[in-house]
């Protein structure tokens, strides 16, 4: 008996769901499309949240930033579950390589004078300021109006956490296998002056109760906080022949790159709306005014403390990269207190 094997294309009835339809005509979505567009629930709930009686569960008033159409953001990267775990996971075993062959060469315990006095004063504390930032980020991921945006905030609260989890990494590292640096650490951050400021900007940002304006001071410190411990300090780390800070310092500044693109994403979509623009920049103005000068104290300290330790020029590249943040939150129309713009 011969069989013949033929190919035989069956068209598809439909080729995408009807939401998507309706928004964007009768063409194939993509993945991410599929599982982000027009999905949240916006009717037929059966009561309001008891601690909020005001508000839905899922409401646009649980922030001052408006979106005429929330779903006019869309994630530049693209990301839904599979390629969010694929991105992360190869993120993090090129930091888990980098960090085994510091740990098998024991270069921790060869850092030059005062790089083993930054790391354990003054890195490790910070995977509280990682836990902090986290949680801004569940505020998002839970009140945010719009799958899009509240898919970005979720994958930014894992990679928040996992930021938290590598630096506790490097501290279990630095201590030989033992959290002895990690407990020292909690304690410095609950009381190394040079440190209270962030610590003072994470607790008040926490209790705003509102995630779009938390997330944003959060991200003003970042802009400056990144810069000093990831770029600065890994260039200052090269020269100075500590070269094990700047194997780890890499992933975290390769991550900053990554998150900046939905942020920068979300503020021009929040700024470029045609219905909101202008309460959503005087939203942002509000928050700058509250607290960039607080950021740039709370980071020119921690810079200051980190030239005390080694002079790296930290607090006056602070000065600089404060400077060049203003100048873009200028070119976006924003007011930024005590510049020229």
């Amino acid at each position: 008996m011969q069989f013949e094997l033929r190919t035989q294309v069956i068209e598809p009835k439909r080729k995408t769901f009807t939401n998507l339809v309706e928004r964007f005509g009768d063409r194939p979505a993509s993945r991410y499309e599929e599982g982000s567009i027009d999905i949240q629930p916006t009717e037929n709930f059966h009561y309001r949240p008891l601690f909020t009686p005001d508000k839905w569960h899922y409401d646009p008033a649980w922030t001052v930033f408006r979106l005429t159409d929330p779903y006019s953001f869309v994630d530049p990267r693209q990301m839904y579950y599979a390629p969010y775990v694929q991105s992360r996971s190869a993120m993090n075993d090129a930091f888990v390589k980098s960090l085994d062959y510091v740990d098998s060469r024991e270069l921790l315990g060869r850092l030059p004078a005062g790089w083993e006095a930054i790391i354990g004063d003054l890195l490790l504390p910070l995977r509280h300021y990682e836990a902090g930032a986290q949680l801004v980020c569940i505020e998002g991921s839970r009140f945010a109006y719009g799958t899009t945006i509240d898919q970005c905030c979720t994958w930014a609260a894992f990679d928040r956490i996992g930021n938290a989890q590598s630096i506790s990494r490097i501290g279990i590292a630095f201590a030989h296998g033992s959290d002895v640096a990690l407990t020292e650490a909690k304690a410095k951050w609950l009381t190394e002056p040079a440190l209270q400021g962030l610590r003072r900007l994470v607790e008040e940002v926490l209790i705003e109760g509102d995630y779009a304006t938390e997330l944003l001071a959060i991200d003003l410190c970042d802009r400056l906080l990144y810069s000093l411990m990831y770029v600065h300090l890994d260039e200052a780390a090269l020269v100075g022949g500590a070269g094990a800070y700047s194997l780890l310092a890499q992933h975290f500044s390769t991550w900053f790159d990554d998150n900046r693109r939905w942020i920068d994403q979300l503020v021009k979509t929040w700024l470029s709306d045609p219905e909101y623009a202008d309460s959503n920049r005087a939203a942002y103005d509000a928050v700058i005014a509250r607290r960039w000068a607080q950021v740039v104290e709370a980071v020119t300290d921690l810079a200051a403390a980190l030239d005390s330790r080694v002079d790296t020029g930290a607090t006056r590249a602070v000065e600089l990269n404060a400077a060049a943040v203003a100048a873009h939150l200028g070119g976006l129309g924003l007011t930024v207190p005590g510049s020229d713009l």
